[in-house]
């Protein structure tokens, strides 16, 4: 049985071999794997792009004071992106599978059709969940547009929910059941029989994150200062808005995934009404389509150096 760390360690192995740059999460607060710059920025302009990296993903209004066996604010996503997407990037997934265990002739494995929109971004794609025995597992998108521009070529992603592959591995119902990690203890003596004892160490989901779960609940739903969040918000924006004029792209990504985090937040918190929610998306859509243009023309400047490089092969 594969622990979490496992399961991680083993999509690093395989996409590792299929020629992607192993990166690091983003170090802001994201919703998702796709907010990453490895993914929304690289999906734009005509450089060939293939990463796969973890991403924690947080999502407030999922929170539910560590309560619920498999509803969390706070998870973990694995992406990998790979542009242009390759022709046989379904069997390099159902590859990824076979790495972990998963015995393709003993398991249902269905692509249901999903298109995946992120209303903020500006982003769309064509897409399908990916079901392993009646529970969705990983999401399957070629995107077609990000920033409201066209991506030429495609981007393939693939967002494997690793906590929801891992329950399936493991056998549980309870996330907060996972192995995380699981290490043989040193042998002991015990002194009253003289008899050396051995075992296992386990270290638990729910030993790494329950406590997290309830408190980071707590402050989402009933003591986040709604008015400071507002300010926030205004500040982030202002302040990208700036970058922009100064054509500074990925400094002004950042503002928009502070103000991104700070709108989850106010809207956890029942701040927001249906119509303001509306106008507050619209706020970050726009600024993100002008982010998305000054990253494209930064690129175009530069003269897409990344087009000369050699495509690297890949195999299922």
């Amino acid at each position: 049985m594969l622990t979490f760390q496992q399961i991680i360690m083993t999509l690093q192995t395989y996409w590792d071999a299929q020629g992607c740059a192993l990166l690091q999460p983003y170090d802001m607060e994201v919703g998702a794997g796709t907010s990453h710059t490895a993914t929304f920025l690289r999906a734009i302009g005509p450089e060939p792009w293939r990463a796969a990296y973890v991403q924690p993903s947080r999502r407030p209004k999922d929170g539910r004071y560590g309560e619920n066996p498999n509803r969390l604010q706070h998870y973990y996503q694995y992406q990998v992106v790979l542009k242009p997407a390759p022709e046989n990037i379904l069997e390099l997934y159902l590859g990824s599978l076979k790495a972990l265990g998963l015995d393709l002739t003993q398991n249902d494995v269905r692509f249901v059709e999903d298109d995946w929109e992120n209303p903020t971004l500006g982003a769309w794609g064509l897409g399908w969940e990916v079901w392993l025995n009646g529970m969705e597992v990983t999401q399957f998108t070629y995107f077609q547009q990000v920033g409201g521009l066209d991506c030429k070529p495609v981007l393939g992603e693939i967002t494997y929910g690793i906590e929801r592959l891992a329950m399936y591995l493991q056998q549980v119902e309870n996330v907060y059941d996972l192995i995380w990690a699981e290490w043989p203890e040193h042998s002991s003596v015990n002194a009253a029989t003289n008899e050396t004892q051995s075992g296992r160490h386990i270290l638990t989901y729910g030993d790494v994150f329950h406590q997290n779960e309830v408190e980071q609940s707590t402050y989402n739903f009933e003591q986040s200062n709604v008015e400071l969040l507002f300010g926030f918000f205004n500040q982030y924006e202002m302040e990208a808005k700036r970058l922009i004029q100064a054509q500074l792209a990925l400094p002004a990504y950042e503002m928009i995934m502070k103000a991104g985090h700070t709108f989850n937040l106010l809207d956890a918190r029942g701040a927001i009404s249906v119509t303001e929610r509306a106008a507050y998306i619209g706020r970050i859509r726009g600024l993100s389509r002008q982010i998305a243009q000054a990253y494209y023309d930064s690129r175009e400047k530069l003269g897409f150096p990344m087009l000369t490089r050699t495509p690297v092969p890949t195999q299922a």
